[in-house]
């Protein structure tokens, strides 16, 4: 059993995962120093899959380089590129150096990204690569043909509570759900309302209980970032008037700081939430402060004592 599903299945327990950056190469001591500040603070760190469908370093190789620094990885698998075969390959592969945790993600389109020319695969969609990874986990690949041992996978999911149609979200994330994803890791959401809506409705519906959520704060420098996430991020809006705060502020990194920190007292006060998905852009401490700040201790400190009950801020 994973950590992360140690956690999850404790059920009053603070969780806090984060991603990893992208890379494209370079060496492993590189991109350990690039996750040095995080691997402190996360019980487990996402391997992304090609995000927002640009090439980089795959996932299944991230996610081993993650493992060899001593962290708990998170494999994202994504449905853009690979067809059910492929995705499968990803999972147990990974498996078979000890990369139990699987996200499973639809993906944004290639037109999202800088090779728009790519052809699309989606063979699957997120809800169906769910179910696949669950039966992987029960031993047997999606054709019925028998896989023993049998990967003990732990599989979640992604969602976005900001994004229309709204009452759509918490349908489809119900859907994944269902289908045996045991954490959501939400898209990052810039309209309180909407994210409050969202977890709501799931803590209306008993699926909290379920899933674990964990809303995203992303760590980001200034209002040029906050436009950038708003205009080029598939999914993602950030008000005019969030920008324009930011952006008129005498001291624009303290500002956007201060949103982060807002954002992320006000998901953890949502009842059904269960932690939080760290995403860092500006890579200048401001992840060790945020920690600090909701007084989350360091993941060591969190790991000693299991017997701490969930945090509150």
């Amino acid at each position: 059993m994973t950590r992360l599903q140690e956690l999850v299945e404790a059920g009053d327990r603070l969780i806090v995962t984060g991603e990893a950056p992208a890379i494209d190469g370079g060496t492993l001591d590189a991109f350990h120093g690039r996750i040095e500040e995080m691997a402190k603070w996360v019980d487990a760190m996402n391997a992304t899959d090609n995000t927002a469908a640009h090439a980089h370093a795959s996932n299944v190789a991230c996610a081993i380089a993650i493992a060899q620094a001593g962290v708990e990885p998170i494999l994202q698998v994504v449905c853009r590129d690979k067809n059910r075969i492929a995705c499968q390959a990803d999972m147990v592969g990974a498996a078979l150096h000890g990369v139990h945790n699987v996200c499973c993600l639809t993906g944004d389109d290639v037109t999202a990204g800088d090779e728009p020319e790519a052809r699309r695969v989606f063979d699957l969609d997120g809800p169906q690569l769910i179910r696949v990874a669950t039966s992987l986990s029960r031993g047997r690949y999606l054709s019925g043909r028998k896989l023993e041992p049998a990967p003990p996978l732990f599989v979640g999911a992604v969602e976005n509570p900001g994004a229309p149609p709204l009452d759509h979200r918490a349908r489809r994330a119900a859907k994944k759900i269902a289908a045996g994803a045991c954490f959501l890791q939400l898209q990052i959401c810039y309209h309180p309302d909407r994210l409050e809506a969202f977890v709501g409705a799931l803590e209306q519906q008993g699926l909290t209980s379920r899933a674990a959520i964990l809303p995203t704060i992303l760590l980001a420098r200034g209002a040029r970032a906050l436009a950038f996430i708003d205009r080029a991020v598939p999914g993602i809006d950030v008000p005019a008037e969030v920008i324009a705060q930011v952006e008129q502020a005498d001291d624009q990194a303290e500002a956007a700081y201060q949103l982060v920190l807002e954002q992320a007292r006000h998901a953890l006060s949502l009842p059904g939430v269960r932690g939080l998905h760290l995403t860092d852009f500006r890579h200048d401490g401001s992840l060790t402060r945020l920690c600090q700040d909701l007084d989350i201790p360091l993941m060591e400190e969190r790991r000693a004592h299991a017997h701490r009950p969930q945090l509150t801020v």
